[in-house]
């Protein structure tokens, strides 16, 4: 079936694209959540008009992201912790821990799910760490972990 995406969908298909997907996926899926519509010359103009809004919105949002990942990149963010002899700490430093000192320093909110670390930091030093601002800015943070005193 052929249809034109009216909101993103992750994996599949951004706003205004017009795919051929199967029938069930349509019917059962993108259909009945006004996802996508079928692809009339109606459609695929209303369609297009909203992806053009959409892109002008991205664009601004990309450029205050920008202003953010100059503040967030700038210098590292030391974070303290209760640690061992070896530097192994007691607990971990996780992406909401990142992400609240992160956000105090930007001054925006920033949520533990845009901080994009593999697992929770658990040794004293440094690690880069990356922070998904926007679809298209992303932001290499040095993250510090010092034992407290």
């Amino acid at each position: 079936m052929r249809v034109v995406f009216l909101d993103d969908v992750d994996g599949v298909a951004r706003a205004g694209e017009i795919k051929n997907v199967a029938d069930g996926f349509a019917r059962n899926f993108l259909l009945p959540r006004r996802l996508a519509a079928a692809a009339t010359s109606d459609m695929v103009q209303k369609a297009d008009s909203r992806a053009r809004a959409l892109a002008v919105g991205q664009a601004k949002a990309d450029e205050a992201a920008e202003g953010v990942a100059l503040i967030l990149a700038a210098s590292p963010l030391v974070l303290t912790a209760r640690s061992g002899e070896q530097g192994r700490l007691f607990g971990s430093i996780t992406a909401s821990d990142i992400a609240e000192a992160l956000s105090a320093r930007a001054g925006t909110a920033i949520e533990h799910r845009q901080v994009l670390i593999d697992q929770p930091i658990k040794e004293v030093g440094s690690q880069e760490v990356t922070v998904d601002l926007t679809r298209n800015v992303k932001a290499q943070v040095t993250v510090d972990v010092q034992a407290e005193a």
